[in-house]
């Protein structure tokens, strides 16, 4: 049987006030009372149950979501997950809100946790951008003791508390080692279309596709990246030049969110049936695109395991108490045509092939 605050009190000879003043660090404890009833929880092996402490108190936590705005359907499926759970949060009392700031900006980013900071929030989450102005301002965050994550792209070397995402190299490795199983012997050169290569895992997942394509047993060229800034008109236009330029062209790794301007390129020039065609995250048009035969296979991570799962480790290190890192693990999922889910991302065990 667990010891409880009574039991504490009866072992130190105190009352259950100075128990309670001791374990919330209040004020009004002579020391030596104090070290009495510190020795006590030692002897009783006392863990306190921190979510019952803070419902007792009513305690709310305030947690602020700071994604990227623009046409990339990813994040919009992340802010909807947000909206999601946040009409529930009250039940956890957990108070959720979004902000969004222009895709790739680090300022903006940076502007937005120092924003956070001074409405002195439980927690943030935030889609990372790798620029000096955000390591600052997550250094920032981590003094005034607010928990931070980073989402979907990390920034390793930033302090942060945890990171929420798929692994970005094993990732790209996948892509990779799909790409030349599907392409055998055919000979030609692979293009990747990027977002942008300042965000970490852009960058994270072409390194883990190089790795992959060149310990294929058939070598072939990997085109300069196109960036397109994950904007429809402008992706569709570096691919459709990229199909007319290069007339041999075996396969396209689309590492970003720029899949719609692809998916345009390569029904206006036909030239899909012909080449194999990786892409990330199951959204209408990716979906769309493998049911239709114009790409082969779809990488996937869960936007609402990642929100949940942001929410439970912001609140556990607000209370500190340890993250369950299993829980928190984020699979990498992979759909071709015939195990697309009737409903992608319901739960947080969907029937894909995981990594």
């Amino acid at each position: 049987m667990r010891p409880t605050v009574h039991d504490i009190a009866e072992r130190a000879g105190v009352s259950l006030a100075t128990v309670d003043r001791v374990l919330n660090d209040r004020p009004g404890v002579r020391g030596v009372t104090r070290a009495k009833v510190e020795g006590a929880i030692a002897e009783l092996g006392y863990v306190r149950d921190v979510a019952a402490a803070n419902l007792a108190k009513s305690r709310v936590y305030p947690l602020v979501f700071i994604l990227p705005e623009g046409d990339n359907p990813f994040m919009r499926g992340l802010e909807d997950e947000v909206r999601r759970a946040g009409a529930h949060s009250m039940v956890e009392r957990t108070q959720l809100s979004v902000v969004t700031v222009p895709a790739f900006d680090g300022r903006a980013l940076a502007r937005e946790i120092d924003g956070a900071i001074e409405r002195a929030v439980a927690g943030i989450a935030a889609v990372a951008v790798d620029a000096p102005e955000v390591l600052a301002a997550i250094g920032r965050a981590r003094e005034a003791g607010i928990p931070f994550v980073t989402l979907v792209s990390d920034l390793a070397n930033s302090g942060r508390d945890h990171f929420i995402g798929v692994d970005n190299i094993a990732a790209g490795r996948t892509a990779g080692s799909l790409m030349g199983r599907f392409l055998g012997e055919r000979p030609g050169p692979v293009a990747v279309l990027a977002g942008s290569m300042r965000v970490r895992d852009h960058g994270e997942r072409l390194e883990g596709f190089l790795a992959a394509m060149s310990a294929m047993p058939v070598s072939r060229a990997v085109l300069p990246v196109l960036e397109g800034q994950d904007d429809p008109e402008l992706s569709f236009g570096l691919i459709a030049k990229c199909l007319a330029d290069v007339p041999d062209l075996a396969g396209i790794y689309s590492l970003g969110a720029g899949n719609r301007g692809l998916v345009k390129a390569l029904a206006a020039t036909g030239a899909a049936r012909s080449l194999c065609v990786i892409a990330h995250e199951v959204t209408d048009e990716t979906r769309a695109a493998l049911e239709g035969g114009l790409v082969d296979a779809v990488l996937n991570q869960d936007a609402g395991h990642e929100v949940r799962s942001a929410i439970r480790v912001l609140r556990a290190k607000a209370d500190g108490l340890p993250v369950i890192a299993a829980q928190e693990r984020i699979r990498l999922e992979i759909f071709i045509k015939d195990n697309l889910p009737s409903e992608p991302g319901a739960d947080d065990t969907p029937g894909a092939a995981g990594n």
